[in-house]
């Protein structure tokens, strides 16, 4: 068993997250491959009931997933806590009118994330889901769109998050809930 950890609200959880040694970490670039993980039923049955005991006292209304890794993550954590869930898209994918907005990814390219006008009412608390937050910026685009529709961003949640100036940003303005990076002090190779 892997030894306690605590996240940014100060909760301890002592877990076993071995689970997450199902990551493939030997790929080619900057990004692991969390489709092993997904695809074990029992290992991502718990994966869920971990991230939604993390995201316990968060009060939520809505799980906001982001396309596309975060949709499979975000839907499966609302299902689990009986909550609706809201696609945060990729740019161009909407066959309606959607609010858009512009970021710069992992990989230094110019990205469009979109929201579907009227997918976040005046007030509702969104819990921002991806599954893997490298620079934060693909999040910080999904939290904007929330915000401009008049939502509230009751936290964020994934699986990882690495440390850098915006995602200490996020994590300084939202509560952040994640099973490993530099908020709980663990990295897959632990």
């Amino acid at each position: 068993m892997l030894p306690p950890v605590s996240n940014s609200s100060g909760m301890h959880r002592s877990e076993d997250l071995g689970y997450l040694r199902l990551i493939d970490t030997r790929t080619r670039g900057p990004r692991y491959d969390v489709t092993p993980l997904f695809a074990d039923g029992r290992a991502f049955a718990q994966l869920i009931q971990d991230l939604a005991g993390r995201c316990a006292d968060v009060g939520y209304d809505v799980v906001a997933g982001i396309d596309a890794l975060g949709f499979i993550l975000g839907a499966a954590l609302a299902l689990h806590a009986r909550r609706g869930f809201v696609p945060v898209r990729k740019g161009g994918k909407l066959p309606v009118r959607a609010q858009r907005e512009t970021f710069t990814d992992y990989s230094g390219q110019e990205k469009t994330l979109e929201l579907r006008v009227g997918a976040v009412g005046p007030g509702t608390r969104a819990l921002v889901v991806d599954e893997w937050i490298e620079t934060g910026a693909q999040v910080t685009a999904a939290v904007t769109l929330i915000e401009r529709q008049g939502g509230v961003i009751a936290g964020i949640a994934g699986i990882h998050m690495d440390g850098n100036p915006t995602t200490r940003r996020l994590a300084e303005r939202y509560p952040c809930r994640v099973l490993s990076g530099w908020l709980v002090g663990r990295s897959l190779d632990d």
